[in-house]
């Protein structure tokens, strides 16, 4: 079946992260089905461009993002190339299939004071009561394994909640976490691949795999560490378990936390804040990029640590950093 030839394609000689390969299998599966159901067309030959054309359109219609329908495109016409390549298809009708414009938007950041009171956490962990009922970005937002409780217990002279050891555990890594992605930027996949190998604590930095299997460098700086130190030392000892290997971050059955962990948790932290529109880890990575460029830091470094292949996907943050410029000048010049 094609659609296997085209996913080993993509896995083993194009070397597609896990999130692009189902991206584009769902894309080239949709537009298969769609030529079936709706044209009654059986072979890849019969698909020309009139039919991609209709299937975008069909797309745009159900309401996809612009973005969505760029990576619609691209999937086709990469695997109209493969197909072509296998002598499937004598002709690649993708060849002048447009792409719609992917209106670039502006990412939400956060400012250093909001990124100071997320990434400072309450020193004193007892808690009340009522903050275990909606839980912090440090704390447990569900419990995933049995042995011992999360449940904190509450001190009846002084009505602090004290943690119990898995949900300071468990505090520790999602503090570590926030710490570590404002710290280098790095994306959320990235996180969850480290190993406990990749860190470096004498030089403090990372050894990151990136998009295409590209390994770079990334440092970070000293409150990351001091975090990510807690969580090896403290935090991690209480999840781990003979199914945690050498991942860096484990969820709370002790498996390598996964993607929507980590998403679920930071979405909550960032929810917590109250006056963000940022939602999300590559909020985080936003925020690290203009913050960078704020500080002085030149496009090509920025670039480097984020891992970016093209300069031009780095200036997005330099419009950013203009945007809130204007901003701060049009609110404090009398004149502006």
């Amino acid at each position: 079946m094609a659609l296997d030839g085209f996913e080993r394609y993509l896995s083993l000689e194009r070397s597609r992260s896990e999130h692009t390969l189902r991206a584009y299998l769902a894309d080239v599966s949709s537009l298969l089905g769609y030529a079936s159901t709706e044209h009654q067309l059986d072979q890849l030959s019969a698909i020309d461009l009139s039919i991609l054309r209709l299937w975008l359109g069909e797309q745009q219609h159900r309401g996809r993002a612009s973005s969505t329908l760029a990576r619609h495109a691209a999937a086709v016409r990469t695997f109209m190339g493969w197909a072509l390549r296998e002598e499937l298809i004598t002709t690649d009708p993708s060849l002048r299939l447009r792409s719609p414009k992917n209106a670039k938007r502006l990412p939400h950041v956060l400012q250093a004071s909001q990124m100071e009171r997320l990434l400072v956490a309450d020193e004193d962990s007892g808690t009340s009561s009522s903050e275990l009922q909606t839980p912090g970005p440090y704390q447990s937002h569900h419990v995933e394994s049995p042995g011992e409780p999360l449940t904190a217990s509450t001190d009846a002279g002084s009505g602090e909640v004290s943690l119990t050891p898995r949900q300071q555990g468990v505090a520790d890594r999602n503090r570590a976490i926030l710490e570590m992605l404002y710290a280098t930027g790095i994306r959320v996949g990235e996180l969850v691949g480290l190993d406990i190998d990749d860190v470096d604590h004498d030089r403090r930095t990372l050894r990151v795999l990136g998009k295409g299997d590209k390994e770079r460098t990334v440092p970070f700086g000293q409150p990351a560490h001091r975090s990510l130190s807690d969580w090896l030392r403290r935090g991690r000892t209480q999840l781990a378990n003979e199914h945690s290997g050498p991942a860096l971050f484990l969820g709370e059955r002790g498996a390598r936390m996964g993607q929507r962990q980590v998403r679920t948790m930071v979405q909550r932290a960032l929810e917590g804040l109250g006056d963000t529109a940022a939602r999300g880890p590559h909020a985080l990575r936003h925020t690290a990029a203009t913050h960078l460029l704020d500080g002085g830091a030149d496009l090509r470094t920025v670039q480097e640590l984020l891992g970016h292949s093209s300069l031009a996907t780095t200036q997005l943050y330099t419009h950013v950093s203009v945007d809130r410029l204007r901003s701060s000048y049009q609110q404090a010049h009398p004149r502006a």
